[in-house]
């Protein structure tokens, strides 16, 4: 008996990457520029405009991250934290090899605290 393939989202392989990154301490997901239509599909969903896309090819997936870092980390280590931490979890959560993931520092933000 045939195995019944699964296909799984972007907007899974999105959410997967999303609720990554909240986990990781001292990030936050940039808002982006979007075409005016992006932005009104998204609002209209209940969700911002958010620094992340999700490229795949067959089992191959990338995944492109703008991040705002809290102003006193090492925006290298935390970078370096965020692509592992993503990878391993789509690959785990879904069995698709992570190629890429890419991660652009788009800001510094303030503590949640509030102190800098």
């Amino acid at each position: 008996m045939a195995t019944p393939e699964v296909e799984i989202s972007k907007n899974v392989l999105m959410d997967i990457a999303a609720t990554t990154l909240d986990g990781i301490e001292g990030t936050e997901i940039a808002t982006t520029s979007m075409k005016v239509g992006e932005v009104l599909r998204n609002q209209s969903a209940g969700r911002k405009p958010r620094a992340l896309k999700v490229t795949r090819e067959g089992q191959d997936v990338t995944i492109d991250v703008g991040l705002n870092i809290e102003y006193g980390r090492s925006l290298t280590a935390t970078a370096e934290k965020v692509q592992q931490a993503v990878c391993e979890n789509i690959e785990l959560m879904t069995g698709l090899r992570v190629r890429a993931v890419n991660v652009t520092v788009q800001g510094v933000c303030v503590p949640k605290g509030g102190q800098a």
